[in-house]
């Protein structure tokens, strides 16, 4: 079987898939397709060394070490929170871009929880939206992190109790207003 062939019966069909955990670690749609391309890129020059068993695990391994290599080379000058930057200021006194996903999850999801959410560390967060967003098994989210199973149960576990203390804090400031 030459590559196009192979690439169209093992790639092609996760690449659903690959978005879905890709926007889940990155947290923006955009990096997410940049880091899907990459990893279908690394995946059609590795074709010829798959050995056509579990394509998802494959394509999930080769996504993580991709985001890991590209996280290490960018985080310097990632800035995630522009308010966070003193005087930020867009370009021509211009509204400071949003997300097509920030415009639908404005609407969709409370914003005590999304704030609760997105002030979780990228491990926790990451863990978070694979199992209780995006479905995955404990098994499944421990392959696509590269880290134990157990690590992803205190990771998550952890996580959904520093969200509840988020949440209950919201809920008591909202009250003494």
């Amino acid at each position: 079987m030459n590559k196009p062939e192979s690439f169209r019966l093992f790639v092609e069909p996760e690449i659903p898939v690959l978005l879905r955990v890709a926007r889940s670690l990155t947290g923006n749609g955009s990096d997410a397709e940049d880091l899907v391309q990459e990893t279908l890129i690394k995946a059609f020059g590795a074709l010829n060394t798959f050995d056509g068993a579990s394509p998802r695990a494959w394509l999930l391994t080769i996504l993580r070490n991709t985001a890991h290599n590209v996280w290490r080379k960018k985080k310097p000058d990632y800035v995630g929170d522009w308010t966070l930057l003193p005087e930020n200021r867009p370009a021509f006194n211009a509204e400071a871009p949003r997300s097509a996903e920030d415009e639908v999850m404005a609407g969709v999801l409370d914003p005590a929880l999304a704030k609760a959410v997105n002030d979780l560390s990228e491990d926790f967060r990451a863990t978070l939206v694979l199992v209780d967003v995006e479905g995955f098994t404990y098994a499944e989210c421990a392959e696509i992190l590269g880290i134990p199973i157990g690590t992803v149960m205190s990771r998550r576990s952890r996580a959904v109790a520093k969200v509840r203390k988020s949440l209950q804090k919201a809920k008591e400031e909202a009250v003494r207003k």
